[in-house]
């Protein structure tokens, strides 16, 4: 496959840019009626710290963000506070960096009482019962502001953007490396490791690398497996990835591709994949901003029609987090967020995924694009198509 060029890699994002993204959720957390913001993130998982403060939540971490001045970020594990006092540093913003401590909940509490009086606290993120509970108690009401953060997040800076385009570039590396290995024999985990191999190197951040491979002639996988096997591809393979590399925290692009080993495509697997460029074509084709959500999943009416299905999501927002609209074909009536007419900025992963009705057999294809004003941008230099690679089995991988 086709190894493109990295470009430098993007700057760092600015205070100006933090700072914008603050006085975004302050302003939107003011009109919920919230007078300061509490964000909670644990074990990798809630986007809001990383957005505002630049540190990539690793235990545990709790921001307390006033309407004006510093934050203040407790970070668990006493080991990880020097790099988040590092990294809050670099960016400018002036916060205070401390221990959560045995008891969050608690310091969340001293926290609270150290900013005034009791007041309105706005929660975004995953936060556990007992800061609920604590939080609760001493507010004068809570706020329970996800909503608007999530979409905040659906439209994208700049700044965001340039980030994204480098995590795409990246996630094209991987899949090269990634098909390299299946044309010389590669188990899926030898696909997985192959694939991360080429990014690595050069900074970028796993997401996620699903990956499975199968007899053209007797199959019986139709998506990407999330955790790789001993699977190894053979002439007459066909292997199906989904592939994120990313940028930094919680910015991965998506490439999904599907292609064929030593052979030339079966029958039935040329029929599915030109259903599914005909599915992906036609959502691309009604991609602009304004476009209501539903009006994308008019395009599987030709799945049906050719007694197809489909098992994974035909549209999802990707880019600090796994964001709406979440199009599936099991639900052709999205609602609240994943209802909203589509945005300038919005970054979408377009993947049909086609398959039999005996789920025996599929194919998977597709990106991450930007929505315009006037379409969209994809985000990927990668070759489309279902693709064909040819077979050496005289390398590392060849073995049997």
């Amino acid at each position: 496959m086709p190894t493109l060029p990295l470009e430098t890699p993007p700057a760092p994002f600015s205070t100006g840019e933090l700072r914008s993204r603050r006085a975004l959720m302050r302003a939107t957390a003011a009109a919920q009626g919230a007078e300061v913001v509490l964000a909670y993130g644990a074990n990798r998982t809630g986007s809001a710290i990383p957005w505002l403060t630049g540190w990539p939540v690793t235990r545990e971490a709790l921001l307390l963000l006033p309407q004006e001045g510093a934050g203040r970020l407790l970070v668990g594990f006493h080991n990880h506070v020097p790099d988040a006092r590092r990294t809050v540093h670099d960016a400018g913003l002036g916060d205070e960096v401390d221990p959560i401590g045995d008891d969050p909940a608690q310091a969340t509490l001293r926290e609270l009482r150290r900013l005034g009086p009791a007041c309105r606290v706005g929660l975004v993120g995953p936060v556990p019962a007992w800061v609920r509970e604590a939080v609760g108690a001493w507010a004068r009401a809570v706020v329970v502001l996800d909503e608007p953060y999530i979409r905040l997040r659906m439209v994208k800076s700049d700044e965001e953007l340039r980030w994204l385009e480098h995590a795409a570039a990246l996630t094209d590396l991987a899949a090269s490396a990634l098909l390299e290995a299946a044309g010389r024999g590669a188990d899926e985990r030898e696909m997985v490791a192959a694939a991360e191999h080429a990014y690595r190197p050069a900074g970028g951040t796993h997401h996620i690398c699903y990956v499975t491979t199968t007899s053209m002639s007797a199959p019986d996988r139709c998506v990407p497996a999330q955790w790789p096997g001993e699977r190894r591809a053979r002439p007459g393979s066909v292997v199906l990835f989904e592939l994120s590399a990313g940028w930094g925290p919680d910015h991965p692009a998506q490439l999904l591709r599907t292609a064929v080993v030593g052979a030339e495509p079966t029958a039935l697997y040329r029929r599915l994949h030109g259903v599914a460029e005909t599915v992906r074509d036609e959502v691309l084709g009604r991609l602009r901003a304004g476009v209501l959500p539903a009006e994308l999943l008019a395009s599987l009416a030709g799945v049906r029609a050719e007694g197809l299905t489909t098992v994974d999501d035909l549209v999802h927002g990707l880019g600090g987090g796994y964001l709406p609209p979440v199009l599936s074909g099991r639900d052709l009536t999205p609602r609240g967020l994943h209802a909203e007419p589509l945005r300038a900025g919005t970054t979408l992963v377009v993947q049909p995924n086609i398959c039999t009705p005996d789920f025996r057999a599929g194919v998977q294809t597709g990106e991450m694009v930007v929505v315009t004003d006037t379409g969209h941008r994809s985000l990927h230099r990668f070759p489309p198509g279902l693709l064909t690679l040819p077979f050496d089995g005289s390398g590392p991988y060849g073995r049997s």
